[in-house]
C-alpha cells in the first residue's frame, strides 16, 4: 500500500482502465480481487466505483468486516474527494457480452490486477439536459409542468421521429424535476453536503452508544406468538372445512411472517451472515415460496440508489407502471440488464395506472414466484462467493414450499377445482398489503438525480417517506413504516426503529433535510397522485402527438 496520496487523476485513471475503485476512510480501495466474491453482490460494488462510500459501507458491515477492508486498500487520497459518476451507469457497460465483465487477468501463472469492465463514464460525464421549443396545443397536465415550455412534439408520424420527440419530452420534464428538487432540498454544494455528512456520522455514533444495533430478542418471542396463532388459526379453519376463511388468515400470515424475513435479510436479527441467512431462507422460502436470494439481490442495490429509475429494480415496472418521466426514454436496466420499450402498450396502460394499482398489487405475489425462480436459475445467484451454499439451499427449501402449499394442500386437501382457485386467489390476494406497504414509502417520492454530490443521507431522505401511526399498530406494519430511519440504518432491528426515529427527526431539523412522513391513508394519496402525474404527463404526449399527425400542425405559435 502506498503511503503517499495517490492523486485524483490516477484513481480516474484506474477507473477508466476498468479497475473498482472505491473510496472508504480517506483510503482507496480496490475491490477487483473481492467483487465476485461478496455476498451483496457484484452490482453493489459496481454502483459505489469512483464514489466515496465510506457511509455506505460502514452502515451495512459489521467491525469484522470493516477491519477486513485494510487488506484491500491502495494508498490514501487527497480530501475532500470529489466523486466520479460510476460507469456502470453509463448505457455502455451493460451493452457488453457476460463473458467480457470482469475476466480473471493471469499473468505468468500469477493473478495480477483484476480488471472489471465498468464501460464508458464518458456518456453519462457528458450528458445535458436540453430543452427545446413548446407544444401548447394542451393545457398543463399538472402545477408542475408549464404548458408554455412543454418541449415541441414534430407533426411527423415516423417512429423515427415520435421516438425523438418523447425523448425529449421526457428529458424537459427530468429537467423541471431536477430543477424543484435543487430548489426543495438542502444546496448540493461540497461545503452543506459534507456539514450534513459529519452530522449523518455522528448520528451513527449516536444510534450506535445508545445500542440500537442490539436485537430485542423478547420482541420476536412475541412476534412468533402472533405467528403461531395465525397458523394455527389457519389449520383450525382447513380441517373444519371453512377452506376460503382458511385462506384469508393465510395470507395474514405469509404478511406477517415476513416482516421476520426482511429482518433477517438485513442481518438484523443476530448479526451473523449464516444464522440469519438461514432464518430468512426458511421464512421466505419454506414458509412463503419467495427467493430470499433474489429480495437481497434487488433490495441492496434499491438501498444503494433509491429511486434512480434506470438503476434502481425497485420502481422498473414498465408498461404497468410509471413513477418518472425517465421511462418514456426506453431506459436499459443496469439491474436486470434489459431495456423497458416503451411503446403503445405504454402509452395505453400508464394513463390508468392509478386505477390498476391496487388490482396489480392484489395479485403482485405470482410475479415474485416468477422472478425467485428466474434469479435462482440465473448466474447472478452462483456469483456470491463464500455464500455459494445459499443457492443449493434456497431451491430445495422452495421445492418444499411448492411439495407442501401446490401438491399437499391445494391439490390433495382441497376438494374441487372452484375451491382450490378461490383458495389460491384469496389467500395471495390476502398478501396485498404487504405489496401496498413495500411501494408506498417510494413510489409517491421524487425520482430526480441531483448529482454525485449529493450526500448519502439526503438522498434517502428525499427519495423516502415514512408512514406514521400509534406504536400499537408497528405489528401491522412490521417496521415498513420506518423506511427513512430503515434506509438510513438498514442494520438497525426493526424494534429499535420508533426510537431511530426520534433521533432521525432531531438529525433532519439541524441539516434543513424535510423529514416525510405522513398517515397511510395520506401516504396512498401521495402514491396515487404520482401517479396521475406521470399519467397525464403521458396523455399529453400521446394527445399532442395525435393531434399533429391529423392536422400537421407543428405547435408552434
Amino acid at each position: 500500500m502506498s503511503r503517499h496520496p495517490i492523486p485524483a487523476r490516477e484513481i480516474e485513471r484506474l477507473v477508466a482502465d476498468g479497475q473498482p475503485i472505491v473510496i472508504h476512510e480517506g483510503y482507496a480501495l480496490d475491490l477487483g480481487a473481492w467483487i465476485d466474491r461478496h455476498p451483496g453482490g457484484r452490482l453493489a460494488i459496481l454502483h459505489m466505483v469512483g464514489s466515496d462510500a465510506t457511509d455506505q459501507i460502514n452502515i451495512y458491515h459489521s467491525p469484522k468486516a470493516l477491519l477486513m477492508m485494510k487488506q484491500h486498500r491502495l494508498g490514501p487520497i487527497h480530501e475532500p474527494w470529489t466523486n466520479l459518476t460510476p460507469p456502470i451507469r453509463s448505457p455502455e457497460f451493460q451493452q457488453k457480452p457476460a463473458h467480457e465483465k470482469g475476466a480473471d487477468v493471469h499473468t505468468n501463472g500469477r493473478r495480477s490486477r483484476r480488471s472489471v469492465d465498468l464501460g464508458s463514464a464518458a456518456a453519462v460525464l457528458n450528458k445535458k439536459l436540453s430543452t427545446t421549443a413548446t407544444c401548447t396545443r394542451r393545457t398543463s397536465p399538472t402545477a408542475s409542468v408549464d404548458p408554455e415550455k412543454q418541449p415541441l412534439i414534430p407533426a411527423s408520424d415516423s417512429a423515427a421521429d415520435k421516438k425523438s420527440a418523447r425523448e425529449r419530452y421526457a428529458t424537459a420534464l427530468e429537467h423541471k424535476e431536477v430543477v424543484a428538487g435543487l430548489l426543495g432540498n438542502p444546496s448540493v454544494d461540497a461545503e452543506t453536503q459534507r456539514a450534513i455528512i459529519m452530522e449523518y456520522r455522528a448520528l451513527h455514533e449516536q444510534i450506535k452508544a445508545e445500542g440500537l444495533y442490539s436485537c430485542r430478542y423478547v420482541e420476536y418471542l412475541k412476534e412468533s406468538v402472533r405467528y403461531t396463532l395465525l397458523f394455527a388459526t389457519f389449520l383450525y379453519l382447513l380441517y373444519s372445512k371453512w377452506y376460503l376463511t382458511s385462506a384469508i388468515v393465510l395470507g395474514l400470515f405469509w404478511q406477517q411472517i415476513m416482516f421476520t424475513a426482511h429482518d433477517a435479510g438485513h442481518r438484523g436479527i443476530t448479526g451473523n451472515f449464516v444464522v440469519d441467512t438461514l432464518i430468512g431462507a426458511f421464512i421466505a422460502d419454506f414458509c412463503c415460496g419467495l427467493s430470499i436470494g433474489w429480495w437481497k439481490s434487488s433490495h441492496n442495490v434499491h438501498h444503494l440508489i433509491t429511486n434512480m429509475p434506470e438503476h434502481d429494480p425497485d420502481i422498473q415496472n414498465v408498461p404497468l407502471f410509471s413513477t418518472s418521466p425517465t421511462y418514456m426514454k426506453s431506459i436499459l436496466s443496469s439491474f436486470y440488464n434489459f431495456q423497458f420499450v416503451w411503446d403503445g402498450v405504454a402509452d395505453f396502460l400508464i394513463p390508468y395506472q392509478r386505477y390498476t394499482y391496487y388490482p396489480v398489487m392484489a395479485l403482485a405475489r405470482f410475479n415474485l414466484y416468477a422472478l425467485s425462480w428466474a434469479h435462482l436459475m440465473s448466474p447472478r445467484a452462483a456469483q456470491l462467493g463464500a455464500a455459494w451454499w445459499t443457492r443449493p439451499v434456497e431451491i430445495a427449501f422452495m421445492a418444499c414450499y411448492w411439495a407442501l402449499f401446490g401438491y399437499g394442500l391445494v391439490w390433495l386437501t382441497l376438494p374441487s377445482w372452484p375451491i382450490r382457485i378461490g383458495f389460491v386467489l384469496i389467500s395471495h390476494l390476502a398478501t396485498m398489503i404487504l405489496h401496498v406497504q413495500i411501494t408506498l414509502s417510494h413510489w409517491g417520492m421524487p425520482t430526480a438525480d441531483l448529482g454525485p454530490n449529493e450526500s448519502f443521507p439526503q438522498r434517502q431522505l428525499r427519495t423516502t417517506m415514512d408512514v406514521d401511526c400509534p406504536a400499537w399498530l408497528d405489528f401491522v406494519h412490521g417496521g415498513l413504516q420506518f423506511q427513512a430511519v430503515h434506509h438510513l440504518f438498514p442494520r438497525v432491528p426493526r424494534h429499535n426503529l420508533r426510537r431511530g426515529q426520534v433521533l432521525v427527526r432531531q438529525f433532519c431539523e439541524r441539516t434543513q433535510i424535510k423529514y416525510q412522513c405522513y398517515g397511510f391513508v395520506k401516504g396512498n394519496e401521495i402514491v396515487l397522485g404520482r401517479l396521475e402525474e406521470v399519467a397525464k404527463m403521458v396523455t399529453t404526449l400521446v394527445d399532442c402527438q395525435r393531434y399533429m399527425a391529423e392536422t400537421g400542425e407543428s405547435g408552434l405559435h
